[in-house]
Order: structure tokens, then sequence, then C-alpha cells
């Protein structure tokens, strides 16, 4: 530790507080941590001010993020359910994400990729149990320049029938149902099956509920697939596929569905198709192609 500076002695209140809590940042080694907590006692003091905080409030606050700390768990983040309720999470995302040059848009990670996708092969079903619409899901993954992208990993999971992913029913639904690790062909293809997904209300028995039922929100999120693709020397992409039949698009709580993300999931009646793919007939079929950015791109 350094020896400690001797400085005048200044009284904390309502005017010197900031610079004081600033100042004493200052010798923070890392820039760029620096930058962020200093900024982010400005921010933070500023709105004490504008709002004029009562310790009452502040209190509640605080009890508040102790109980969303509390909530959390191996198979449930309701820290990042916060942060997409409040825009936080689409906000990063769309500065990370300012020029797509092209790629495929990206929307937030959600609260429910907690756990490990099993590797699965080109065609294989990712439902592990009865019950739902199936559906054949294909697309291609490319990169800006049209050249597919051979051996791309693409991460899937979904909700079922009823709006639950499998984390939020132990017991109920298999381990690691809707979810799978596929890995393009030589041609970037990729195709695999499932069921139609459902919309679903994010959780609200949680603290983060507590600010739907104070802020008489809307709290259904509309039925879509979640991806992660990538592939070497291209930014990884988190994005969804949303179904354009679906409830709720134009009210997602969380803000993540983008226009050009909604496709149609066609019905297919065609007995000799779905027996080809080992699907019953009728079946809904969306094809969702994937274009990635390289990370040299230099637009």
């Amino acid at each position: 530790m350094k020896n400690r500076e001797s400085r005048p002695i200044v009284d904390f209140s309502e005017e010197t507080a900031t610079e004081a809590v600033v100042q004493s940042l200052a010798q923070t080694p890392d820039p760029r941590l620096r930058s962020l907590l200093q900024s982010l006692v400005r921010h933070l003091h500023g709105f004490v001010r504008e709002v004029e905080l009562t310790p009452e409030e502040w209190g509640a606050a605080i009890e508040f993020l102790t109980a969303t700390g509390k909530m959390c768990s191996e198979t449930r983040q309701e820290f990042i359910l916060l942060s997409d309720i409040l825009g936080v999470s689409m906000l990063v995302d769309a500065i990370a994400n300012r020029v797509s040059n092209g790629g495929t848009p990206s929307t937030v990670l959600g609260p429910f990729h907690m756990v490990e996708s099993p590797r699965r092969e080109l065609g294989d079903s990712i439902a592990l149990q009865q019950g739902g619409e199936p559906c054949l899901v294909t697309g291609t993954v490319r990169s800006i320049d049209g050249k597919p992208l051979r051996g791309a990993e693409i991460d899937v999971w979904h909700a079922n029938q009823e709006g639950f992913y499998d984390v939020q029913q132990p017991g109920v639904q298999p381990e690691r149902n809707l979810r799978g690790l596929f890995r393009a062909d030589g041609e970037g293809l990729f195709w695999f099956r499932t069921i139609t997904p459902c919309h679903y209300p994010v959780p609200v028995d949680g603290p983060v509920g507590g600010i739907f039922r104070a802020t008489k929100r809307f709290n259904e999120r509309p039925a879509h697939i979640h991806f992660i693709a990538e592939a070497p020397g291209h930014r990884p992409l988190t994005t969804h596929v949303f179904v354009a039949d679906s409830p709720c698009l134009d009210t997602d709580p969380v803000f993540g569905v983008k226009r050009s993300l909604v496709r149609d999931f066609e019905r297919v009646d065609d007995p000799s198709r779905a027996a080809h793919f080992g699907l019953p007939n009728p079946f809904r079929q969306v094809t969702f192609d994937i274009v990635l950015v390289p990370k040299t791109d230099p637009r």
C-alpha cells in the first residue's frame, strides 16, 4: 500500500460528496476501471440529487438488490433478468454492435442459458419429451461476403410448448431438453428437429416480479428460439428468431424483438417430406440464415 497522502479535512456534504469520492478513486492503476468507477459515482450521485432519494428509499433499494442476489442460483440469474427488463442488456448490446456490416442482428442472451448444451448431430431432435407442435429448423451460416462458414457452431435453446425452460422444471422436463450444440456442414448448412416454441411470461416470483407489479408492465415474451453462432475468425453472435404469428411481438419486456429477426414458421402438410425428416405430419418449418462479421472487418 502507498503511504497515505495528507489532505486538508473537508466536510462531506451535498456539495462536496461527489468530488470527494471521485478523488478517492484517482489512484486506481487500471485506467478503464478508474474511468468506470468515477463515472458511476458521478451518475449515481446525480441520480440521488435529482430525485432527492430518502434514507428509507435507499434502504429499500439495498433490500431489493440483496433479495435479487439471493434469488440467483446455478439455474437462475435474477440480475440478468433485472438488466433485461430495464433495457440495459439490449443497450449494452446495441453499443457493442453499432455497425453490423450486413451481419445478422444481435439480441440479449437471456437468463436461461445456464447450462451447457449437449453436442448433437445435424438433423437430431432436441425435443426429449412428447408434446408440442413438431418443427424443422434449417439455415446456413455465412460470412458477410456470402462465403459459407464450414464447421460453424450453432448453440440453440428455447422454451417448451407451455412456455418453460428445462431449468425451470427439474423433474418435469428432462435435463438439457430443447437444447443443442450443432456443427454446420461443409456448406455452412445446419438443421435440427424440435417443437414450435411458445410465448411465455418472464418469472415474476422473485424481486424483479415486484417491478412488474408496481409498474403494471406486461411480462409476456413472444415465442422465440435462442441462437449463439461462432466460427473461426468471426465475431460470435447471440440472437433470436421470433415466431411471426406469436403474440407479444410489440410488447417484449426485455426489448429484444427486431423486425429482421421475425420469421414465418410455415405449416407444412406433406407426409413424404415429414417422413424424410423424421417428423410427424403436419409440422412447421422455419429457415433462419445467419451472417457473421469477421473480427478483422475493416468496415
